[in-house]
């Protein structure tokens, strides 16, 4: 199954720079979506060296700006914005697992570079090739397009600014050599070579649109004189899209170490799907283009449906997930009110709020549920739950409580935060998603203002970003964009209730950016002042920003949080109601 192909960030991003300290050679095929990320990934062909017999396969994965805008249907002009083609990256990261090398045009200006390599990282990509031409480019093998270079030093700043950015010493910034595209002799190639390399670059890419390789090979030769001037050791890429009649063992002895095949896929692509739409037209049916045509049975194999079919036949779907609520705080507002009990026995119409909690949940049949306790521990009792004990509660935050449950998320599970009342069918509508991460988010906070001093969770969603002119945005329906209690409320569109699902993946995806977020940092996070006040919020942002995707379910009122006795009385209202 394709989506259990993936690989975590801290994971894959490494693969890169293991793979050149041991291979000769890597070899990289382009990648545009999804699918053509998987074929790029598991393609394999029985093949020999010196004599042996060894199964041959691409090494990388080459996400490339002229086959993702083309894609898109756009020219390669850097005018598909880096969140376009961030969510592109993300498609092909979800369904394999070999590291990715991203064509990064000329970066932009360098804060927008910085930006680029921090996001890249953390979403787990090796490597990022910048060329070194002038904002907004124009692509390197269209004849007679004027190609306009960056003055080298001017490129260099920007490459030091890139790698002063990076957070770890697995990425790579490559810098991609335009001097040959752009009719500039070898000098002046190897000029802006040195100067690269003396920036701290991790890695040069010659490039050339000659139909002979004769060009890169000759400055291969240089390269290594260059090399040993500086005693330097970096990677030497090539691209053979022109010169494609050199092999990959002449490119290997001449001192390359990366061979990208650039957009191979989506040029036959592209060639078949326009022949099948010809022929279509010319014979008024589909028939006669059945042989340019994969069969369905070979897509849903490919994608996984077929894995997901088998284990939907083997297996009915349970709705008894386990249901895990934080409640070890103390709620110092009501103080007075609990009396030393703690907030989840605060009884509200005859019940405790955690009675009218197990009622909803029973309702959805949600039963394996799961307390944390902490303040006023003794007190806290109710028929058909598991109590755990948060002993540290004073000096942590709910996160922490949240993860005393840990073995219960294994295989998915229901957050709830302790405080809140809502109606059945939220948590019946929530069941019946099948998203990875699921908040459940009320939209009616663009209607009312939070009373004052109330600290509340605000979201905005990818589509409520603003558009600009130069634009091209294509954010999935219902994405958080970004999570937080800091958020103007006039900008959110959104506020998380405190009820969230977890799939299998999405639990994982938590558990392993929780233990990296509290085994690598310290002091201020996200927007809590010190990683032990760590927020639920401040962790699905950081996952947000590692490129995990974070989806809301909607819903309008419904719920209550309680915070004090004017809700308590509405709470009261509602249910006589």
């Amino acid at each position: 199954m394709t989506l259990l192909n993936n690989t975590l960030p801290e994971k894959r991003r490494g693969k890169l720079k293991a793979l050149l300290e041991k291979c000769q050679i890597v070899r990289a095929l382009e990648a545009h979506n999804g699918l053509s990320g998987i074929i790029a990934n598991n393609t394999q062909v029985q093949g020999e060296y010196e004599g042996k017999p060894l199964i041959r396969e691409f090494d990388a994965i080459w996400e490339s700006s002229l086959t993702d805008s083309a894609s898109k249907g756009h020219p390669d002009i850097e005018v598909v914005t880096f969140d376009s083609r961030l969510q592109t990256i993300n498609e092909i990261l979800a369904v394999t697992n070999k590291p990715m090398i991203v064509d990064g045009d000329t970066g932009g200006d360098v804060n927008a570079f910085e930006y680029t390599v921090s996001k890249l990282e953390r979403v787990g990509v090796s490597a990022i090739i910048i060329e070194d031409k002038i904002f907004p480019k124009r692509n390197s093998l269209e004849a007679g397009v004027q190609q306009n270079l960056e003055d080298p030093e001017i490129f260099a700043q920007k490459i030091r600014r890139g790698k002063q950015i990076q957070t770890t010493n697995e990425f790579m910034i490559i810098a991609r050599l335009e001097s040959l595209i752009a009719g500039k002799p070898m000098k002046d190639a190897l000029h802006r070579a040195k100067i690269y390399l003396q920036a701290g670059v991790d890695g040069i890419m010659i490039h050339s649109k000659s139909k002979s390789a004769d060009e890169i090979l000759e400055f291969a030769q240089h390269y290594k004189v260059l090399s040993k001037q500086l005693n330097l050791k970096k990677t030497l890429v090539c691209v053979p899209t022109t010169y494609n009649q050199c092999t990959e063992n002449e490119l290997s002895r001449a001192g390359f170490q990366i061979i990208i095949y650039a957009n191979h896929l989506l040029r036959s692509a592209y060639k078949v799907m326009t022949e099948t739409a010809k022929i279509i037209l010319r014979d008024q049916r589909s028939l006669e283009a059945d042989p340019l045509c994969s069969t369905v049975r070979e897509i849903f194999k490919t994608v996984g449906f077929l894995d997901v079919k088998e284990k939907d036949q083997e297996n009915e779907q349970s709705t008894n997930v386990p249901v895990i609520i934080p409640a070890a705080g103390e709620d110092p507002v009501l103080r007075e009110i609990l009396n030393g009990k703690p907030k989840a026995m605060l009884e509200i119409c005859g019940k405790t709020l955690l009675e009218h909690q197990i009622t909803a949940l029973n309702n959805s049949n949600l039963k394996d549920i799961t307390v944390i306790a902490g303040y006023g521990r003794n007190q806290m009792q109710a028929k058909g739950i598991t109590i755990l004990e948060n002993r540290d509660f004073k000096n942590g935050s709910a996160l922490n409580s949240l993860f005393i449950g840990k073995e219960k998320m294994t295989n998915g599970f229901i957050m709830l935060y302790a405080d809140i009342l809502m109606k059945d069918e939220i948590i019946k509508e929530l069941m019946s998603r099948q998203e990875d991460i699921i908040l459940v988010a009320d939209n009616s906070t663009q209607y009312h203002k939070p009373q004052e001093g109330n600290v509340l969770d605000f979201i905005i969603g990818k589509n409520q970003h603003k558009r600009t002119r130069r634009e091209i945005r294509f954010a999935s329906e219902n994405v958080v964009a970004q999570i937080g209690s800091k958020i103007n409320p006039e900008t959110a569109s959104h506020e998380f209730i405190g009820l969230a699902k977890f799939s299998k993946t999405g639990a994982e995806q938590l558990i392993e950016t929780y233990n990296d977020v509290v085994k690598n940092y310290q002091g201020q996070f996200q927007e809590s002042e010190d990683i032990s006040r760590l927020n639920l919020t401040d962790l699905i942002q950081e996952m947000i920003d590692r490129g995990f995707i974070v989806h809301y379910m909607e819903i309008h009122k419904g719920w209550l949080e309680i915070h004090n006795a004017e809700h308590i009385a509405l709470a009261e209202k509602s249910l006589h109601e």
